[in-house]
């Protein structure tokens, strides 16, 4: 290599390689491939070395705590768990409404998945417990299996039990079914599913979700008495009853929920401006809570004006339960969605905080934290947990440094359950309802992405819309369902119709770019070159047909015939006398030069400028045997008609199938591909080197076009 460094120039001398002279030149390392039993060998092969790494990984808390720093971080967490924890009492409460549960089961969720995480996850600041948009999910198979209004779906074990009941065994039940899907997800490493739920895709959901979430808290919010619906439509129903009912508000609760939010949001925001500046943010909506439990008290809010409270709150810890064998049943459709959704919110909230403060989480690791976070606590009657993004902000942002600060969370909702929880007695729900409402402002606010992804990427708009629109009207699990597909079609479409271009050789250089995007280009005669950006499979290889027909400017298939047709015209003639034999014999007249010639009267065949055609393989990952099959027709097409196919930059795992499938034989040869479209391109000047631009014979040009 030869390097000029004021002029930033090199020059590479090498010889010409196809893969075949490569090959030859280069002695390649045999590796034996694995086959599907040897992977499972591999998998279930035991020794000490790995049984004690796989201990240890099911216990991150092993790692963490030998490196924690006692002077350095206890403090810290001590502060950020203490905060948390009355955030996480608060919006336990706040979020039960939403699984349309008594308020206190909320604290249950905030405290039992807190403590097993504490030991299994791998996430240090995440904090785990209710989560909106999960709590709107399980409400919604609450009220659908007892509703508010008539009589419960008939399941055994419901007998002798109260609403309340009924429905906390509901929750429990299809959450202990969410952990066991999660888990069984985590120990078989299918961590990986989150990859399928885009951010686009989760964006979309969790506004859907807000939207949701919004027209569930105005029942509290307005005093009124709203029954729980579920399924499509919903929404729109809720909606219709809610304004049928709008003269019947609760002024009071509307003007107590007004004065929450509003001082809640002026208070969040100088939080967001000024956190750089304060020690730990100003817990207000704690603050707004307990001014708003005295005033309350004070005034008999319940009696006077008719305020539905949050009411008595039993002390202590209930007995565990059993799950549901025949809620599972009922259930099992829905939980599926449940575990996707709550794991793939918390993995991607811990994500982003283990590279902010590096460290590394483990996917399928947390699918099993989470898994045995939400079987454990469903049998103390909790319901199913991920992480509230406000609240894991809360326990990052004021200094947490592991999950000490979850466990002390913990400790702090446990206080209020065993201790202090009759103090919430008073509580008015709009009070909970304003301050879920006002925590949905970074979801709803999402919709700004709109016009980005309108402008950047249509597909991907497409797709936020389609989500969000499905789950607003069908419910979120059918909506994500429904998101999937759309997000599934639109990388379909993109690799059925991708952008297919004709290159061209950027002049001076060995660079090849799509020709109608530079002017000082070099175009041989007669020579196309074609780049497929996509793999090639059953779906596309028709389009990339009907693309390569119309960069050639001609069907190969249709030129064939003409020319069969007129070698069987022309020895009609010859054999009747009408044509006179000349120094050109017929098996001489395929010769392209030839067809290019003057032909006898009423005989027509296509004239073709092209002698070569080079088809760039440098973005196709991968060729099904549909694929394989269609591009090999269309190689003997244009082989028929004298044009020389090459193919360059085939991937080696492509080129190794195209041996085992039997894709060469006398007409399609391995000497057509070239390790690089220049070795292509110079390989073609040799042969033809009347085709060469007369500008190339610049000494100064040559060895560029020459040598890579």
């Amino acid at each position: 290599i030869v390097t000029r460094v004021g002029a930033k120039q090199y020059l590479v001398a090498r010889a010409l390689y196809s893969e075949d002279s490569f090959a030859e030149e280069h002695e390649k390392v045999c590796r034996p491939h694995k086959t599907t039993l040897d992977h499972v060998k591999q998998y279930f092969k035991c020794d000490a070395k790995r049984a004690k790494n796989t201990a240890l990984s099911l216990l991150p808390i092993v790692g963490w705590i030998k490196i924690y720093r006692i002077k350095e971080w206890l403090l810290n967490d001590i502060v950020s768990g203490v905060s948390t924890g009355l955030v996480a009492v608060l919006q336990g409460l706040a979020y039960c409404l939403l699984a349309s549960l008594p308020p206190w089961y909320g604290l249950f969720s905030a405290f039992f998945p807190v403590v097993i995480y504490f030991f299994f996850g791998t996430s240090r600041h995440i904090s785990v417990g209710p989560f909106p948009v999960l709590c709107l999910m399980i409400g919604s198979v609450v009220t659908r299996l007892v509703p508010d209004e008539g009589p419960p779906v008939n399941i055994t074990g419901f007998e002798g039990l109260t609403r309340d009941e009924q429905r906390v065994l509901v929750a429990s039940s299809v959450t202990f079914l969410t952990g066991i899907m999660q888990l069984a997800m985590g120990v078989l490493q299918v961590g990986f599913v989150v990859m399928y739920l885009s951010d686009t895709l989760v964006s979309g959901f969790t506004t859907a979700a807000a939207i949701h979430i919004l027209v569930s808290q105005l029942k509290f919010v307005l005093g009124l008495q709203v029954p729980g619906i579920s399924g499509p439509l919903a929404i729109i129903y809720t909606l219709e009853i809610i304004f049928a009912k709008i003269t019947s508000t609760n002024v009071c609760d509307v003007v107590i929920a007004l004065v929450i939010m509003v001082v809640v949001f002026i208070v969040k925001e100088l939080n967001d401006r000024f956190k750089s500046k304060l020690p730990v943010p100003i817990p207000i909506e704690v603050i707004m809570t307990v001014i708003a439990c005295g005033v309350s008290y004070a005034f008999d809010f319940r009696v006077k004006y008719g305020i539905d409270v949050v009411g008595y709150i039993p002390q202590g810890y209930e007995s565990p339960i059993a799950p549901n064998l025949h809620i599972f049943k009922e259930t099992a459709v829905e939980a599926f969605p449940m575990a996707i959704v709550g794991f793939a919110v918390a993995f991607s909230v811990a994500k982003v905080y283990s590279v902010k403060h590096d460290y590394t989480i483990d996917g399928n690791q947390e699918l099993i934290a989470f898994g045995i976070s939400n079987i454990f606590g469903a049998s103390f009657k909790s319901f199913a947990a991920s992480t509230a993004l406000s609240r894991s902000a809360v326990q990052e942002s004021t200094g947490g440094k592991t999950q000490i600060a979850g466990v002390l969370s913990a400790l702090i909702v446990m206080i209020v359950t065993l201790a202090i929880g009759f103090l919430l007695d008073p509580l008015p729900k709009s009070v909970l309802g304003a301050v879920v409402i006002v925590n949905l402002k970074g979801m709803l606010m999402q919709v700004r992405e709109i016009p980005y992804l309108w402008r950047r990427d249509k597909p991907d708009c497409v797709v936020w819309l389609g989500t969000c629109i499905a789950s607003i009207l069908l419910g979120l699990d059918l909506g994500l369902a429904v998101g999937l597909g759309v997000e599934l079609i639109s990388v379909i479409l993109r690799t059925q119709f991708p952008r297919c271009s004709v290159l061209a050789n950027i002049r001076g250089t060995d660079i090849y770019k799509d020709r109608k995007d530079y002017t000082n280009i070099i175009e041989p005669k007669g020579v196309i070159i074609f780049r497929i950006p996509a793999p090639i499979f059953f779906a596309n290889i028709e389009f990339f047909r009907s693309k390569l027909t119309e960069a050639v400017g001609f069907n190969p298939l249709k030129v064939l015939r003409k020319r069969n047709k007129a070698l069987r015209m022309i020895r009609k003639l010859l054999k009747k006398g009408d044509l006179q034999w000349t120094s050109v014999s017929i098996t001489d007249i395929s010769e392209d030069e030839n067809w290019n010639a003057d032909l006898p009267a009423n005989i027509s065949v296509p004239k073709l400028d092209l002698h070569s055609l080079i088809l760039d393989f440098a973005a196709v990952s991968f060729l099904d045997i549909s694929a394989l099959k269609g591009l090999k027709t269309m190689l003997k097409e244009l082989i028929r008609i004298e044009v020389d196919v090459y193919i360059v930059a085939c991937d080696p795992y492509i080129l190794e199938k195209l041996h085992d499938c039997c894709f060469f034989d006398d007409e399609i040869k391995p000497s057509i591909f070239f390790l690089t479209l220049h070795d292509a391109m110079v390989h073609v000047l040799e042969k033809h080197p009347e085709c060469e631009d007369k500008n190339t014979q610049d000494d100064t040009v040559k060895p560029l076009i020459v040598f890579r």
